[in-house]
């Protein structure tokens, strides 16, 4: 009887379910989106519920289309959407308010209440940036402005989960409290020098240590489904068995295990990770240390760049300039322009994450003439998620003195073919792009399969890997530098643009 792995994707803007066989196939797939909030200018938000709701229906979905029993899986793993948290009831198990969303920018002045002292002790501690995009000052704006929040939070009635902990403790009837090291340590609660939750960090931030959840590898034992989860005749339950932030399974499942390994995914923002293996590498240039990879009792580290809006301007182009129907249509319009007009789109709708850091930047399209066309302003868009991805690149190379010869690609704009080219071309490198582009869901589908032994090791589950096609630079090192030295004049421009506008 063949089996299968499950992935449980939960995704900024959709939750899928991605059900594999043993040759790396996908073999069954269901995705639904769920609502987003903006309560206010820079705020984001979802509903928990709803979440584990969609989830729970694609993974249900997911089984059925494919049409097989439910002994037939051999696990589920677990991928999810970052920094984004969740507060709950213990006694309840019911959230105290919407899910605070890795985009959210309600605390932008957070940094102000700390001295430079403690923002190098944060940085030396996590290998992260005193931000709003970290889950720390989500959890604090949630105690201090939802009544009731911090007196029930002192008593320890209160839980805080990213979302795969969220995840776990519904999927398990609310009997596991977890989470994995990949997760927790984008909180700014996490000390990646101990490997565990830090006393220090959570007085400075003001946060209970009882409302943390207990930290496990990516590839452990996470609990079971609860019965009757597909249905009140079947009481069958699932293992699972991996949880991992979504860019780290995106890392793993391109198999870049090895130092000096990159992959770019191109999601709603686009994140860059380098394998740096055993060393905890510490930029000078605006780039994160993270956790890679936490299995077999190993701790795998990687430089990573966060840019914050990348598929998500097509969107923008989509339902709110509505110069296209459809993201597909970008290809296209990309391709009529004939000219070579340097029209500039800096897309910081939201502040610029790697390697600036500028929350107060906004978005702002530059170099705009008569002769100016949609095709130009959609082209301009498209490129400047390449032009964001390689600010992280460049920042990189100069971390560790070298040059990136190749560049793992996945998310759903890099099927995009301009967009890739593009890459290619203005970042001087080779971009490969597997036949496979789902490669976040497979990295948590291969952890749980590695775990349970559904695959013996890596060496296996790399052969199952295939290329879709390989983009290759074809831009004069000199027109690549002209193009550049228009993106940053663009990007300069919008530098404290709410602070000088107030």
């Amino acid at each position: 009887m063949e089996k299968y792995v499950i992935t449980l994707d939960e995704g900024t803007t959709s939750a899928r379910t991605v059900i594999v066989n043993k040759k790396s196939e996908i073999v069954s797939i269901d995705q639904k989106e769920f609502t987003q909030y903006f309560p206010q200018p820079g705020w984001v938000e979802h509903d928990p519920v709803e979440i584990w709701n969609t989830q729970r229906t694609t993974l249900i979905n997911a089984v059925n289309k494919l049409g097989v029993k439910i002994d037939q899986i051999d696990s589920i793993g677990i991928t999810n959407q970052r920094e984004t948290a969740v507060v709950w009831d213990r006694e309840s198990g019911t959230p105290i308010y919407n899910a605070i969303v890795w985009q959210d920018k309600r605390k932008d002045n957070y940094v102000e209440n700390f001295t430079q002292e403690q923002i190098d002790s944060i940085r030396e501690k996590t290998g992260l940036m005193v931000n709003p995009y970290f889950s720390a000052s989500k959890v604090a704006w949630i105690l201090d402005n939802i009544k009731g929040a911090r007196k029930s939070a002192e008593e320890g009635k209160l839980a805080f989960g990213t979302i795969n902990t969220w995840l776990i403790y519904r999927l398990t009837g609310g009997k596991e409290f977890l989470t994995d090291h990949t997760n927790a340590q984008r909180t700014l609660l996490y000390n990646i020098n101990t490997n565990t939750w830090d006393d220090e960090l959570l007085k400075l931030f003001n946060i209970p240590r009882s409302m943390l959840p207990e930290i496990r590898d990516c590839g452990s034992d996470f609990g079971e489904t609860f019965a009757n989860l597909f249905s009140k005749t079947d009481p069958s339950r699932i293992k699972i068995r991996s949880s991992i932030g979504d860019q780290q399974s995106a890392l793993f499942g391109q198999m870049c295990i090895k130092e000096g390994e990159v992959k770019s995914t191109y999601g709603t923002g686009c994140f860059i990770l380098m394998n740096t293996g055993n060393k905890k590498v510490f930029s000078k240039h605006g780039i994160l240390t993270t956790i890679a990879l936490a299995k077999d009792g190993k701790i795998t580290y990687a430089l990573e760049g966060s840019v914050m809006i990348a598929g998500a301007v097509t969107q923008w182009l989509r339902d709110n300039l509505r110069v296209i129907y459809n993201s597909l249509e970008t290809e296209w319009y990309s391709e009529q322009v004939e000219d070579d007009r340097p029209v500039y789109f800096v897309p910081s709708f939201q502040g610029l994450g790697s390697p600036y850091w500028d929350n107060t930047s906004r978005g702002a399209i530059f170099g705009l003439d008569r002769g100016t066309k949609r095709e130009h302003i959609v082209r301009a868009a498209i490129e400047s998620i390449a032009y964001q991805a390689n600010d992280v690149i460049d920042a990189m190379q100069k971390d560790l003195n070298t040059k990136l010869k190749i560049i793992k690609v996945d998310g759903g704009a890099s099927r995009n073919n301009h967009l890739m080219q593009f890459q290619a071309d203005i970042s001087q490198t080779t971009v490969n792009r597997p036949a496979n582009t789902e490669t976040t869901a497979m990295g948590a589908a291969y952890i749980a399969g590695l775990h349970t032994k559904y695959w013996t090791s890596e060496e296996e589950i790399e052969k199952n890997i295939k290329n879709d096609k390989i983009f290759k630079n074809k831009m004069p090192l000199e027109v690549a530098n002209k193009k550049i030295k228009g993106w940053k004049s663009a990007v300069s421009r919008t530098f404290s643009w709410t602070i000088e506008t107030e």
